[in-house]
This record gives C-alpha cells, structure tokens and sequence, in this order.
C-alpha cells in the first residue's frame, strides 16, 4: 500500500493508473508526431488534448469500477463496462480535439489512433481484472497471533486483497487456545526473525487481545522491522487495507496519540472554496434533472415538491437538510422515526426512481452553498438517530466534527444502512475518513459516487 494524501492505495491501482494515463498520452503524441517533423513542436501542440483525453479516460474507467483491487465482475460484464467506458470516452475525445486542435490539416490519423489506443487500454484493463495477480506484485504477510483477532485478519487479509500471500500464523507465547487452523499455525521451535527471513516475509501485523506480560517478543519484532520489514498493529492493518477504522480493534490511546484528524484551518478554507465552486457547477448541470423530478412528483402525488427534515450537523448543530420527497406525505403519521429500509412501502413509484438514481439528494447542493453540508462527508442523521447511536457506539460523535456531506466515504463503500448493525459499520469507513479527510480523498470520492449513480448500487 502506498500512502498519498494520508491516504491509502495499493501500489498496482497507481501503476494502472500510470499505465492508462501514459497510453493515452503516448498515443496522441506518436500521432501528431508522425505528421509533424519538428518533435518539440508536435508535442507541445499536442500535449493540452492529451492530458486532458487522458484524465477523462481515467476519470471514466475510475467510475465503472475498473480500479478496483476486489470486485465480483463476471468478464461479461467487465466486458460490457468496457464498451459502456468506449461510448462515453469517444464522444469526449472528439470534443477535446475540436475545442483544442492539434494544428493539422488532416487529423483523421489521429483520431483512428485514438480510438485504437482506447481501445488497447479498456482490452488490457478487462484481461488485468480477471487476471491472476503477478508474483512481483505480490505481498506476503505473517499474522502474529492465533486467537480470534489473528482468525479476523487472516479471514479479511484472503478476502479483501488477491494480491496477498498469508504465511501463515506465528504464536504468541501466552496464547493457549488457537482459534486458526493448525494447518496456517507456523511452526513454535523456529524463532520469528528466522521464519520471516526464510518465507521472505513483507509484513507482520500483531493481532493480539493482549500486548502485555511478555506477549510480544519485542527484540524480534524489532530486528524484523530494521531488516525492512514492515510491522503494524491490527487497527492500522484494517487501516491500510479495508478504508476503514474498526470498532474492534481500536482504542482511544490509538486515535488520540496516532496521526490524523487534522482540522486546520487551510483544510477548511480549501475545502469550502472548493464546496462553493463544484456546487455552482453541479447546480447549474443538473438543474434540468431537478426540473424534470420536479413536474414528475407533481404529476404522480402533487406538492410538496421537497422535504425537509432536521438533521445534525458540524459539532451537533441542527439544520433542515432539503430533498425532493420520495415518500408519501403521510409516511411517518404516527411520528416515530423510522429506518428507510430496502423494498420500503412508504416510497412512491417516482420516488424509487430518484433514489435509485440518487436525484433526490440534488438540492442538498444548496445546503452546501449555504455551508450547512459539505459535498463530501459523513451522511446527516436525524437527533433521534444520533442519540440513539451515540450511546450505543463508541465514537459516533466523532463524525460530527466535520461537516455532513452529500457523498462521503461511507456511502460509496457500504449499502444502505437500515440498523444500528448497519450504522456501525458505517461507522467504521466515517472514522476513517474523518481521520485522513482531504482534497485527494474528497476527489476520490466524488469519481467513486459517480459510478455508484451510474451502477444504481446501494440506494433504498
């Protein structure tokens, strides 16, 4: 994993994007030069269209999905993503070479050759995500520990990274009961700095309930780590490899003296310029969506048209969150808050299709613009809700320390939360983004909620 940004990728997903982004820039280069005999100036001609062609690619393939290190793809639909990223990326690169000419009479050449080059790359791109991972590319990891926390990162570490090899499991001399197989259990006879240098160990994460009394051999851990291996615990392994914070595995000593949770004030200022500007641009883009929502509420149910609901905000201020209504107008009569579930009868026809399409969220825009919301963040709950999880999760006020969002880390990573369960897992991804929140993130993010909106997933 490379950390950028304060935050965490993996080292494939940047040589990927380093890889797309250079076959295109490559390919509408080699075409402008073949017909221009001055280099120097066939490049600087070429190169506003290329990084611009190659950045909308990149942007695109992001979108659908296509620099994921884990998905559930059949190559059928990878396939059928490819052709989905072929028709939105063409059209785009006959735009950018119109608005920014290359300054040659005949630039059919490289048109074809964009097109071959987009197409390269999407074939690459579709063989890569069903592809066994490459050796070098490989990292092996030894867990210290065999109790349930070892047998909670072996099982995340096989299930989340195609790209790890697990060693197997090193005992801690106060371990008694092994909650791993035996088969995963290294052997106790062989000393730990002898077992990572023989098995050419990457990684040691300690996931052990208890550090003290001699738990650790610390002397070996450290010898592993000056001969450049890399050890952490297992709240920085879930770190690192899940986006995520878990409630599980971290302690309050390990958020107040780690890094993170940086709140200074030139992260903010960017961060609201930033709010201002993309949610002018967004308003503006989208309004006749807003429009055509407006006049279908109308016509299947009449007014109102929005929502407003109360919600809690930065440091537990409240504010009315505005939506367009996707539910009846009698859908909480009673007055006792409800979960949004899956399948929910209280959502009108209309409805469904804003929320499967994420629409009806669109006039949290202004919220952002009045600086209630941010564009990205943590989803605003409801008081009821919030004190409700408060006491019920630990460190669920956490979240409120930064702006709620439109989008945010959560949304883009877990489903619908319909329970507290749900809300605790929700939890885990908001505590991570809390801690590393910046620009890049938020960047990240917002690409991620584009192809969430494309690919209709997670909306109630």
């Amino acid at each position: 994993m490379i950390k950028i940004f304060n935050h965490y990728i993996h080292k494939r997903t940047v040589l990927q994007l380093l890889l797309d982004f250079g076959l295109i820039l490559g390919t509408v280069l080699l075409a402008t030069g073949w017909h221009m005999p001055d280099l120097v100036r066939a490049a600087s001609a070429a190169l506003p269209s290329a990084v611009l062609l190659a950045i909308a690619a990149l942007t695109i393939n992001a979108a659908l999905g296509f620099y994921q290190r884990v998905h559930n793809r059949s190559v059928a639909q990878s396939r059928a993503r490819a052709m989905l990223s072929l028709c939105l990326i063409l059209p785009l690169a006959y735009l950018i070479l119109r608005v920014l000419p290359l300054g040659l009479e005949d630039q059919d050449f490289v048109s074809l050759s964009v097109v071959g080059g987009v197409l390269l790359m999407l074939i690459h791109r579709v063989h890569v995500g069903h592809s066994s991972a490459q050796s070098m590319m490989r990292q092996r990891v030894l867990v210290f520990g065999t109790g349930t926390r070892a047998k909670l990162v072996g099982r995340t570490l096989q299930k989340s990274d195609p790209h790890v090899d697990l060693v197997g499991y090193y005992a801690s001399p106060n371990e008694a009961v092994a909650e791993v197989s035996a088969w995963g259990i290294l052997s106790p006879n062989t000393s730990l700095t002898d077992i990572v240098m023989e098995q050419q160990v990457d990684e040691i994460v300690v996931a052990l309930a208890e550090r003290r009394g001699g738990s650790m051999p610390l002397r070996e851990l450290l010898d592993c780590k000056l001969q450049g291996v890399r050890v952490v615990d297992m709240a920085t392994h879930f770190e690192k490899t899940l986006g995520q914070i878990r409630l599980d595995s971290v302690s309050a000593g390990w958020l107040i003296f780690g890094d993170g949770f940086s709140q200074g004030w030139v992260r903010t200022v960017v961060k609201r310029l930033f709010d201002i500007v993309f949610a002018s641009i967004l308003i503006v883009l989208a309004s006749p969506v807003m429009l055509l929502a407006a006049i279908a509420i109308l016509i299947e149910s009449g007014g109102p048209i929005l929502y407003l609901q109360e919600r809690v905000g930065l440091n537990g201020r409240l504010f009315n969150v505005i939506k367009f209504r996707s539910m009846r107008t009698d859908a909480e009569i009673d007055g006792q808050p409800r979960w949004a579930t899956a399948q929910d009868d209280r959502v009108t026809r209309v409805g469904r299709i804003l929320r499967k399409l994420r629409i009806d969220e669109l006039p949290q825009l202004f919220s952002v613009l009045s600086g209630d919301m941010s564009l990205v963040g943590p989803r605003p709950e409801r008081p009821y809700f919030v004190d409700k999880l408060t006491q019920e999760l630990p460190y669920f006020a956490v979240r409120q320390s930064v702006k709620p969002g439109v989008t945010g880390w959560a949304q883009v990573r877990y489903h619908y939360g319909a329970s507290v369960e749900d809300a605790a897992e929700k939890l885990q991804y908001d505590l991570y983004y809390v801690k590393n929140h910046t620009l890049f993130l938020d960047l990240v993010i917002l690409f991620e909620t584009v192809g969430v909106v494309l690919m209709a997933k997670g909306a109630h």
